[in-house]
């Protein structure tokens, strides 16, 4: 079980997001404790109020929103009833029993998770110390109940098989419709939350894994110069597809001024994994002097490791981003090293993948394949000059690329014209 707490300043917010995620069929409420009357019969405000209440006898207190999500392994197939047992196991050991909270079990990813809302002030107007509570109170409680309940270890090697987020499904998003926003949403929020990344180009690494892109706009735009940052849905070829979202517009906020500051934080926190990250890439790599580029990423993949290209216009690899599923880390790798970087493992390629780079080259600066360039050619010598000496001389200079090479026409060299001056006697 993965235990992740967020806090924030809007229990208004924290709350619509769950409620919104029942209305649209994606969760349901099991369980609310500290609250009067049958959670069914509950409404929107009767919920927002109890919270409210509280907060109001601490009003000096900005940040008052917890909001928590407990992740099971995809295997595990809990029922309302063990999912509230857990619930209230864990609430009870981090220090929130006596705290009002509902429980809401979310059904939008590839495994079960719930999601605890919940506030820091208490009955008696005191405020519940929210800093480390990660570290000191929720890892010891997570382990406690895993082992109380017989749950699959968060630092096993089965829970690290998998990435544990659902790509956005293109069939079931409707273009520039809510279900887009949520498909998009459920995306963002988990690798947000869940992945270290330290730049946007390995945040949109791991977002591409999911069906979903981030980018900025062109730049010397009013957008790209005030940090403004849009997602949009990928279809399979990887082209963006329907109405772009703000980033704001999210619940989980993740603008770029926000993801600069996780930018700043996960550069420590991913340093634990590079060396394992490395020593799955090296098994890969193991005795091989060359490989192809499909069975360098069908080895990636059975490391938990996804690869992201960097390509130049000719098609040539320039860059090459790692992410670790299992850790949920993301490397560039020239960060890893420089045996991990593009250039070095671009060498590994077999010469087939090399040539077809060298194709796509032919192909970019004549708009045909080679053999078509080719024809092209001495089609086009027909109908400049019946002459078959230049005809053949042309085609003796294609090169063995493809790429064609015209022979430069002589220019004819004028003869010097004696004229003699009759002088008249």
């Amino acid at each position: 079980m993965v235990a992740k707490i967020t806090t924030g300043r809007s229990i208004r917010g924290m709350l619509h997001y769950n409620e919104h995620k029942v209305g649209a069929g994606e969760a349901k409420l099991i369980m609310s404790s500290s609250f009067a009357g049958d959670i069914d019969k509950l409404n929107f405000n009767q919920k927002l109020q109890r919270f409210r209440h509280l907060t109001e006898l601490k009003p000096n207190v900005k940040t008052n929103a917890v909001h928590i999500s407990l992740n099971f392994h995809s295997s595990e197939k809990l029922d309302n009833l063990k999912l509230q047992q857990i619930a209230n196991s864990y609430m009870e050991k981090i220090g929130f029993g006596d705290q009002p909270f509902l429980v809401y079990r979310h059904d939008d990813a590839a495994h079960q998770h719930l999601h605890i809302t919940t506030t820091n002030i208490t009955t008696s107007g005191e405020r519940i110390d929210l800093h480390d509570i990660g570290k000191k109170l929720s890892e010891p409680a997570r382990k406690e109940v895993e082992i109380e309940y017989g749950l699959v270890k968060a630092e096993s090697k089965q829970a690290k098989q998998e990435a544990g987020i659902k790509p956005a499904d293109l069939e079931k998003a409707q273009y520039g419709a809510l279900p887009t926003k949520r498909a998009i949403s459920n995306v963002i929020t988990a690798v947000t939350r869940d992945y270290k990344f330290t730049s946007l180009a390995e945040y949109n690494a791991v977002l591409k894994c999911f069906n979903v892109v981030a980018f900025r706009g062109a730049e010397h735009t009013a957008m790209f110069e005030k940090k403004g940052l849009m997602f949009s849905l990928l279809d399979k070829k990887g082209n963006q597809v329907g109405v772009p979202i703000k980033s704001s517009s999210f619940y989980s906020k993740p603008t770029l001024r926000n993801l600069e500051k996780k930018f700043e934080t996960n550069v420590e926190k991913r340093k634990d994994f590079n060396d394992d990250l490395k020593k799955r890439i090296d098994r890969i790599l193991e005795n091989r002097i060359n490989l192809s580029k499909a069975e360098f990423e069908a080895g990636a993949k059975k490391q938990g490791i996804e690869i992201s290209y960097r390509e130049n216009a000719a098609g040539l690899i320039f860059g090459i981003t790692y992410v670790d599923h299992r850790n949920k880390v993301v490397f560039n790798g020239s960060d890893l090293g420089k045996a991990y970087s593009a250039k070095a493992i671009a060498g590994k390629f077999t010469a087939k993948d090399i040539s077809v780079k060298q194709e796509h080259r032919t192909e970019l600066k004549t708009g045909k394949t080679p053999k078509q360039a080719k024809h092209r050619l001495r089609a086009s010598l027909f109908t400049i000059s019946k002459t078959p000496k230049l005809i053949d001389l042309a085609l003796a200079k294609t090169s063995p690329e493809g790429g064609i090479k015209i022979p430069k026409r002589r220019k004819k060299r004028k003869k010097k014209q004696i004229i003699i001056n009759e002088l008249s006697l």
